[in-house]
C-alpha cells in the first residue's frame, strides 16, 4: 500500500523520514485560504477548521490516485479570544502576531486525515497548548531577522524545532503535534494498513 502525504511541509515530511515511513510528497494544489475563508464565515470551531482542511487536501489527491492512501494534514493556532492566526504574510505581520501572542495562552490544534479512493478513512485531531512568555520588541526584532522569512511558511510563527522555542514558557501536548501532525496515532493506522510492520 502507498502513502502520499499531501504537503510539502518540512516539517511534516521531516518527522515521517526520521521515523522511517515509506511516502511520495505531492502539493495537493487547493486553495486553503478560500476554503478557510467559507469554512470561517459558517462559524466552524477551530478544532473542526483544522480538520476539514485536513480532509480537502487528503480528498484532493486521493481522487487523482484512488488505489494509494493519501495523508492530508492541517495546523491552527488560536488566540486566548478565540481568533486564528494564518501564515504570516510579511515580516510586519510576523511581528504583530508575536506581540499579540506575547504573555498569553495559545491552542495549536492540528489535524490528519488518510483518504482511500477518495472518500475518508481515518482521522485525528489533536491539541496542544502553548505558554507564550511576555516577549519584548527588542526579542520580536532579534527573533525575526534570524527567522524570516523562513517561518512564513508557519501559523504562529514558529519552529519549535529552531529559535521557535525561545517563545514559550511551557507547552502540554504531544511534541510531534506541535511540529505539526500527531504522528503516534497516524503511524499505529499505518501498522494497520501494512504500510509498516507491525
Amino acid at each position: 500500500m502507498k502513502l502520499v502525504l499531501a504537503s510539502q511541509s518540512a516539517s511534516r515530511r521531516a518527522m515521517l523520514d526520521a521515523a522511517g515511513v515509506p511516502y511520495e510528497a505531492v502539493s495537493p494544489q487547493v486553495d486553503e485560504d478560500s476554503a478557510k475563508a467559507a469554512l470561517k464565515a459558517e462559524g466552524i470551531a477551530p478544532r473542526d477548521l483544522a480538520d476539514a482542511l485536513a480532509e480537502l487536501k487528503a480528498l484532493k489527491l486521493s481522487q487523482l490516485d484512488p488505489t494509494a492512501l493519501v495523508l492530508g494534514g492541517d495546523s491552527l493556532v488560536a488566540l486566548a479570544d478565540g481568533s486564528l492566526l494564518d501564515k504570516p504574510v510579511s515580516r510586519e505581520n510576523a511581528a504583530e502576531h508575536l506581540r499579540r501572542m506575547s504573555g498569553t495562552n495559545v491552542d495549536l490544534f492540528s489535524a490528519a486525515v488518510i483518504a482511500e479512493g477518495g472518500r475518508p478513512v481515518w482521522r485525528h485531531v489533536e491539541r496542544a497548548r502553548l505558554v507564550v512568555r511576555p516577549l519584548s520588541d527588542a526579542f520580536i526584532e532579534e527573533y525575526l531577522d534570524k527567522e524570516w522569512p523562513a517561518i512564513s511558511y508557519c501559523v504562529g510563527c514558529f519552529r519549535i524545532e529552531g529559535p521557535g522555542v525561545q517563545l514559550f514558557a511551557q507547552t502540554t501536548g504531544s511534541h510531534f503535534t506541535i511540529l505539526g501532525m500527531p504522528l503516534l496515532p497516524i503511524l499505529d493506522y499505518l501498522r494497520v494498513r501494512g504500510v509498516m510492520t507491525s
